[in-house]
């Protein structure tokens, strides 16, 4: 049962008889009158056990886009539900009416629509919705809580979108569809022409040059239906803020990038989130699909606070791909003893593949630097000199095992590990 506050407002207007006629009797008198009107209420009200809820789940969404969950709500009762409902949506999913007004005659069923926009990635849920029937004045009311569950799975919003197009473009031109071809040790033959000034003398094609008495070359496009393999580190590092996102989201913004990027060139995309065990896995396996089943394994990925299992990580990527492949790893640079952990891993891995280290760097560090006008400021700036100091150490020793490593603040990552790609496979390296 639920009380109104028009009973509350009834209940002290009652009291000004008490005190302007103290006594027994009119205390008696005014109780029972409340007493009856609430009885009466809750009698005329309607009854919520024949009252049914029917939930149509929304669609996946974007995060901070909208989304609307659809609420049908039947009355098999006698008499007209007049009063409210609350869905018991989580407030990530940013509700926006979750309180609303309901009329339902008898045997009829009305549509109710609740407004989403959720501001967390994430499968975000309701586990049921509470009605509430008020009498004819609206004084008193039952109440129920009925289960319904739903869920809506929240995808990450892809932000670094922006930069497909101008890839794309470097990649065509890469790819022969633009202007350019190019030449080089690991690509895949494309065709004959006539020797030029400047031209590699290693590209002749001696056999078709005495055949045409003529010098001729050959010219090569870069090699297609190479594997990527994506490893994203979702261990406590990961949970760090980095400006306005954790590294996980930056990461995720970046293996996006890459990896529509990768599957447009042609290659073959793995992506494997991973700490001390998988937590999600996702791969191209046809044309234009790779974005699709990257947002859905991605969406309900949440930083766990234990440590990365690095020792694991070869074998993960044998599972994957037995054959030489572009290693990149989307982790931090900053996290424990390198040397420990992500040094001599991606030394092994280096041994067979081409390995990429992908790191997101504070842009407080810089900002720091600058900031010397007081004691603290000079301590500031010495301990964000110190971290970077170590950062560019341990980018030197991965350099030098081969490891090509990116460096970025989280805006920049995406496309500049994007032109890293693009770079790797213009110089045959894929």
């Amino acid at each position: 049962m639920a009380i109104s506050g028009r009973f509350v407002a009834l209940v002290l207007l009652g009291l000004v008889p008490v005190l302007l006629f103290p006594g027994w009797l009119t205390m008696l008198a005014t109780a029972a009158l409340l007493t009856a009107l609430l009885v009466a209420e809750l009698v005329f009200a309607a009854s919520l056990r024949q009252v049914g809820v029917v939930r149509a789940e929304p669609e996946n969404v974007t995060l901070n886009n909208a989304a609307d969950a659809v609420l049908t709500i039947r009355n098999g009762g006698r008499r007209m539900l007049r009063g409210s409902f609350r869905d018991g949506w989580q407030p990530s999913a940013g509700a926006q009416d979750p309180v609303q007004d309901i009329t339902v005659p008898a045997g009829e069923g009305r549509r109710f629509t609740v407004r989403l926009r959720p501001t967390r990635r994430g499968d975000l849920k309701t586990p049921h919705v509470t009605l509430r029937s008020f009498g004819p004045l609206g004084l008193a009311a039952r109440q129920r809580t009925i289960p319904c569950q739903g869920s809506v799975r929240v995808l990450p919003p892809f932000r670094s979108r922006r930069h497909l197009p101008s890839k794309l473009r470097k990649l065509r031109e890469l790819d022969g569809k633009a202007a350019v071809q190019i030449r080089g040790a690991g690509t895949e033959f494309d065709s004959l022409r006539d020797y030029v000034r400047g031209d590699d003398v290693r590209s002749i094609d001696w056999r078709a040059t005495a055949r045409r008495s003529a010098v001729v070359v050959r010219t090569w496009r870069p090699e297609r239906d190479r594997r990527v393999v994506m490893v994203l580190d979702t261990s406590r590092t990961s949970a760090a803020r980095i400006g306005d996102e954790t590294r996980l989201d930056t990461g995720i913004e970046a293996a996006l990038l890459l990896g529509v990027l990768a599957e447009r060139g042609g290659d073959r995309v793995d992506f494997l989130a991973f700490d001390r065990r998988t937590r999600a896995r996702a791969r191209s396996a046809g044309q234009g699909n790779i974005l699709g089943r990257l947002v859905q394994a991605m969406a309900p990925l949440d930083a766990e606070l234990i440590e990365m299992d690095w020792p694991a990580v070869p074998g993960q990527v044998r599972a994957v791909s037995a054959h030489r492949s572009l290693v990149v790893l989307l982790t931090s640079l900053d996290s424990g003893a390198p040397e420990e952990g992500l040094l001599p891993v991606a030394e092994r891995l280096a041994t067979g593949h081409v390995v990429v280290v992908a790191a997101v760097r504070d842009p407080q560090l810089g900002a720091m630097l600058r900031e010397r006008n007081d004691a603290t400021g000079v301590y500031r700036a010495a301990a964000a000199e110190r971290a970077l100091l170590q950062r560019a150490a341990v980018t030197a020793e991965l350099r030098r095992y081969g490891v090509e490593v990116v460096d970025a603040e989280p805006r920049e990552l995406p496309p500049r590990l994007a032109d890293m790609y693009i770079r790797l496979k213009a110089a045959g390296r894929l």
